[in-house]
């Protein structure tokens, strides 16, 4: 059976991105060669990226452009988009899924394979929350205080006690908090 796996990077103050999308200047704070690493060996665990429409365009638009090895799998691997108003999904690859999205996504997840991994995509992350979807949250937490933005975690999100995996402090002064159910 697969893990479904939240992976986000937020700041201190719990925002996932800026006022605006894809406004991430805090993701420069943390990257470096441990979280390079670490998202490669994702890539090659995972049989599945999962996103939401606003996500799945802009990783279309940034890795079909890039090079180098995540770009390669990023390409490469398999992607589900949940969307009710995309008509096609154009990316190599790329699922869409238009309705019952939980219930899909449960019929993957019983599937045996590697992991799927959802990048971003806070609104459906909130609707995987509240279906009890996710098996595992993979929250990086960059040491910036952003003061504004969109919170990953909104108020209203569904109740859920999870036991600490694992915490890993980068060079960077980030920390990779792995929690399970």
């Amino acid at each position: 059976m697969r893990k479904l796996i939240m992976w986000d990077i937020i700041t201190l103050d719990g925002y996932f991105e800026g006022d605006q999308n894809w406004d991430f200047p805090f993701h420069d704070a943390i990257w470096g060669q441990e979280l390079e690493t670490l998202s490669i060996e994702q890539l090659h665990s995972a049989d599945y990226l999962v996103f939401g429409r606003v996500t799945y365009e802009g990783m279309a638009a940034h890795w079909t452009k890039a090079k180098g090895e995540i770009a390669d799998l990023m390409n490469k691997i398999p992607k589900v988009v949940i969307s009710k108003t995309l008509e096609s999904a154009t990316w190599n690859n790329t699922t869409l899924i238009k309705e019952n999205v939980s219930a899909e996504i449960q019929k993957l997840k019983e599937q045996d394979g590697k992991d799927m991994y959802v990048f971003g995509s806070a609104n459906l992350s909130e609707t995987f929350i509240n279906d009890d979807l996710f098996d595992e949250y993979l929250i990086v937490i960059a040491p910036v205080i952003s003061g504004s933005g969109r919170p990953l975690f909104r108020k209203g999100a569904s109740y859920k006690n999870l036991s600490l995996a694992s915490a890993d402090q980068l060079s960077t002064s980030g920390v990779v908090l792995k929690y399970i159910k």
